[in-house]
């Protein structure tokens, strides 16, 4: 019961979601979901918190940074089918199109300059 109460909880958000949807492409810096939201550092950690807590996605700490990516197989059932139920209903719609487009932007840019023009 508590695992599905944190991974509802964790989707009840359209930033969390959008960043669910985000890292389908594969594994994202913390300052390049912030570029792609468009939110204040502080306020994109807690989103990525809140799905980490729920088991949604992972991390690993690279020198200063932290990168974040969709959990693997070992991810539980119901994580999985989380991930797939968001990535099913949502993954067609014109936001996460939208995404996509700025995404490979993104993209394009160093992590480190996006990350220092955040700091700004």
């Amino acid at each position: 019961m508590r695992e599905f109460m944190r991974i509802t909880k964790a989707l009840a958000d359209e930033n969390r979601v959008r960043v669910l949807l985000a890292l389908k492409a594969g594994e994202l810096c913390v300052c390049q979901i912030g570029e792609l939201c468009g939110l204040a550092p502080s306020t994109i950690s807690k989103h990525l918190s809140i799905l980490y807590q729920a088991g949604l996605i992972e991390s690993r700490k690279e020198e200063r940074w932290v990168y974040y990516r969709l959990p693997g197989k070992e991810a539980t059932v119901a994580i999985r089918e989380a991930i797939d139920w968001v990535q099913k209903s949502l993954g067609g719609t014109s936001q996460a199109a939208e995404d996509c487009r700025k995404l490979k932007q993104i993209l394009k840019v160093d992590p480190t300059t996006i990350c220092q023009r955040q700091l700004r």
